[in-house]
């Protein structure tokens, strides 16, 4: 059984106070056009409760929350009807951060469920009716997710390379354990795959991607545990969420109206092999940089140098505890160098000796490929 039963969500909540979040999606529901009989409500909020309630507790829980709307005189019901009053019309668009009340037998369930509701799911309610209706199109509602799970400005039409950009600065700052702030501009010194694959560290299972389109469709399906990035299974799996909390705010109130006291569940040990990684800020990285790049440089005094290649196997091997991926290395190892904790430089004559370690150690960024740390010595 699930740990929100009906047990949590199907006791009326006292006459004179406000609804929760469980009876304000059924109040939406009965401000749509023409109403909604009970029935109606259990089959079309049925989705956003499935995953966390049995078909016979959504029933029950349902039933509870139509009574709760009586009694609060916010709907009526009249031959087996829901329908909202002036003040249920009222607080129903609040909800749904329109300006406006809801008209009864205005807007339809489809374009309230696909529109408002799925905005309200991303906290975007309030954004502009034009926005909103990009919320229609995939490619704008993966951007949305990602902006938002990313804690990026909402921009509407973002270019998905600009986006792309904006990721992999992200990943790059996550890769410094967040100490720094990259201070990149806008990203677009990276290589498209370079900042593809670094951005693809957002990922929980970190892999590349041959387009920014797919990368940002599959980051989108990801935050919201979506199986596939399409239309329909992003908006169910934002609905889910919108019930999901919906769920405990109910569980919430009715504690509360018990005054039960939930003892918090003990925390459990963080085993060693869990661990999170522990990031190195600027100076720490480069200073194992350096440290790394002594032991396998080669050259005359006052002009050394390491393959970037190898200075990677030594960093790996020297600081297992950062956790580092090679994209992520090179990345920071780049950042290093524009902010001058670091000196890299390119091979002009290409030996064919050598060409192995010259491809695994190029690093493109903007017109220039590096291959080399330079050693202080």
């Amino acid at each position: 059984m699930s740990a929100l039963t009906s047990e949590h969500v199907s006791e009326p909540q006292a006459a004179g106070k406000t609804p929760d979040g469980l009876a304000l999606l059924l109040l939406v529901r009965a401000a749509c056009e023409g109403g909604a009989t009970r029935a109606e409500i259990v089959r079309d909020l049925a989705p956003l409760f499935a995953h966390k309630l049995s078909p016979a507790e959504w029933r029950q829980s349902a039933d509870a929350a139509s009574g709760d709307l009586l009694a609060l005189n916010l709907a009526t019901e009249k031959r087996g009807r829901l329908r909202v009053t002036d003040q249920g019309a009222a607080l129903s668009a609040g909800y749904l951060g329109l300006k406006t009340p809801m008209e009864q037998h205005a807007l339809p369930w489809a374009d309230v469920r696909d529109i408002s509701l799925v905005a309200k799911a991303l906290g975007a309610e309030r954004e502009a009716p034009a926005r909103l209706k990009s919320l229609s199109r995939p490619e704008a509602l993966c951007a949305i997710i990602v902006q938002q799970a990313f804690g990026l400005p909402i921009k509407k039409n973002e270019q998905p390379a600009r986006l792309r950009a904006r990721l992999a600065l992200i990943a790059l700052e996550r890769a410094f354990g967040n100490k720094i702030k990259a201070g990149m501009g806008s990203g677009a010194g990276l290589s498209a795959k370079a900042g593809r694959t670094l951005a693809g560290q957002l990922q929980r299972k970190p892999r590349e991607f041959p387009n920014d389109a797919k990368l940002i469709a599959e980051l989108a399906a990801e935050q919201v545990d979506a199986p596939r990035a399409d239309l329909e299974q992003l908006r169910l799996a934002l609905l889910k969420r919108l019930g999901t909390r919906a769920l405990e705010e109910r569980r919430a109130a009715n504690s509360q109206s018990k005054r039960a006291t939930i003892a918090p569940p003990a925390a459990m040990p963080v085993a060693a092999n869990d661990a999170p990684p522990m990031r190195p800020d600027m100076g720490q990285f480069a200073r194992t940089v350096q440290a790394a790049a002594r032991t396998c440089a080669d050259g005359w005094p006052g002009n050394r140098k390491a393959f970037i290649s190898n200075v990677w196997s030594a960093v790996r091997l020297s600081a297992p505890q950062w956790g580092l991926s090679e994209i992520e290395f090179k990345c920071m190892l780049a950042e290093a160098h524009r902010s001058g904790e670091v000196v890299l430089a390119s091979a002009d004559l290409k030996d064919k000796k050598n060409i192995k370690e010259l491809e695994s150690s190029a690093i493109l960024y903007k017109n220039t490929v590096w291959h080399f740390v330079r050693v202080e010595d």
